[in-house]
Order: C-alpha cells, then structure tokens, then sequence
C-alpha cells in the first residue's frame, strides 16, 4: 500500500477517491489503515484515522487478493469478504490496485516468502 500512494501515477488516483480504508484480517490477526488522501499507511489497532470504509476478511483472502487471485466483489457477495461503508469507493480502486499485483509477488519473492506465491 505505501507504494501506492506513494507512486506518482497512483498516488493521485488513489487520493481523489476520498477513501480512508481499514482493512482487518484474521488469522493472524492484523489491522491496516490507509489514509488515501494523505498519503499514509498506517498498522495496528485503532492507530491512524478513522476509516470511512472497512473490509474484513482472512489473511490467505488478503494475500489472494494482491496476487490477483480473489476477486473482490465476489467475495464480498459469498460473505469471504465483509464489507462496511461505501464500498463502492474501494471497489472503483480496485482496478488502479491491480498495478500493485507486480510489485506485491515481487516483495514475497524477495522476503524469501515463496510459500504465499500459490494462493
């Protein structure tokens, strides 16, 4: 996510959507918060501002995602993917977030985490 607000491309198109994004995983359990607008990526419980959407999903659901792996609006619609807010904010980024797919497998290979590369 820092990549991306933080891209020159990206980084705009991700700040005009208005969207601050708490995302919540389970198993294990982490918390990241994205500020769109300013830019910033925060970690950890209630750290950072209050979102004005929030997802709520598993971590292998998170890591599927950013290999490009889950779509997101399906899950939502199974109920793998919670969702609270105007979800329709995020989901119009999703097709911006894509360009982080690449950058996201290439940041596992490079922690020597190739075992997340299947799922």
């Amino acid at each position: 996510m820092r990549k991306g607000t933080s891209d020159p491309v990206l980084g705009p198109k991700f700040a005009a959507s208005g969207v601050i994004l708490r995302a919540t995983y389970t198993d294990p359990d982490a918390v990241i918060t994205v500020d769109f607008p300013g830019g910033k990526v925060y970690t950890g419980v209630d750290v950072g501002p209050v979102p004005n959407v929030q997802l709520f999903m598993s971590a292998d659901g998170g890591n599927r995602f950013w290999l490009g792996n889950l779509n997101l609006t399906m899950a939502m619609a199974k109920g793998d993917v919670r969702a609270r807010g105007p979800v329709t904010k995020v989901l119009k980024l999703v097709p911006a977030a894509k360009a982080l797919f690449g950058p996201y497998r290439e940041m596992l290979e490079s922690d020597g985490r190739t075992d997340l590369l299947s799922s």
